[in-house]
This record gives structure tokens, sequence and C-alpha cells, in this order.
């Protein structure tokens, strides 16, 4: 547990793949029932863990995808709980795998960005949309 006041680290993927549909790309969401939200796959690092190890270890945990990790994206920083949280995350293109709903995630869809951007939560999630077509391209 970590003392108050203490910054929470954690890291995600903002996970993509090529449209099977088009040209375009689409993003991954996932819905956490805990929280009733659509967010991108992360977590809490564990002790010592690198953030890059512990964002593709969560995007196989919440997604059941391997992922090959591209561009670092911005760090986002917020409250949580009454403690601040720092998540650092990658851009990843999902590689083989299948989703399978669990306990933390009982959902999970592939959108085009913009539809993406707009079932995300959390408005301070928004920004990494625009960060990973830059990342990407088109």
């Amino acid at each position: 547990m970590n003392p108050v006041g203490t910054t929470v680290l954690a890291a995600g993927c903002v996970l993509w793949r090529r449209s099977p549909y088009d040209d375009g790309i689409e993003i991954c969401l996932v819905h956490r029932p805990r929280y009733d939200d659509w967010s991108y796959p992360k977590g809490k690092l564990k002790r010592g863990e690198d953030p890059l190890t512990g964002a593709l270890r969560e995007v196989l945990e919440e997604t059941g995808f391997r992922c090959a990790p591209g561009a670092r994206l911005p760090t986002v920083r917020y409250v949580a709980h009454g403690r601040p949280k720092q998540v650092d995350y990658w851009a990843a293109e999902a590689t083989t795998g299948h989703f399978v709903p669990n306990d933390e995630v009982d959902r999970l869809l592939w959108l085009p960005p913009a539809a993406a951007r707009n079932r995300l939560s959390q408005p301070r999630d928004r920004p990494l949309v625009r960060a990973l077509l830059a990342a990407v391209g088109p």
C-alpha cells in the first residue's frame, strides 16, 4: 500500500490495430465494471517493475492481446482516491491473442479513433488519441 501523498505509479498502452474494414486504425478500449468506465488497458506497477514491462503485462492481463510497443505517449497525471497518480503510456500494436471477459474487464471494443475518443469516460484520456495518431500515422 502506498503511503498517503506518495504518487501511485501505473502504466498502460493505447492498443491499436489496422482496421479489418478500411485503411484506418482501430483503438482498443476496455470496460471496467468496478468503475463502470471505458479506458485504455492500464494498471499499477509492481514494486520495482519497469513501466514498459508493466504496461505490456497489463495489456495482456486485461485484453488477452500481446502487442508490439511503439512510441512513448504523454504521461497522464491526476488524483485518484485522494492520492496523486501517474500513468505512463505507450502506443502498442496488437499482434496476437483474443479477449476473454474477466473480473477486471468485462467488455472490450475496437473503435475508430473519433469513436474511441468519444467513448472514453475520462476527458484526461482523450488527448492520447491524437498522440497515438501522430505516432503511428494515418
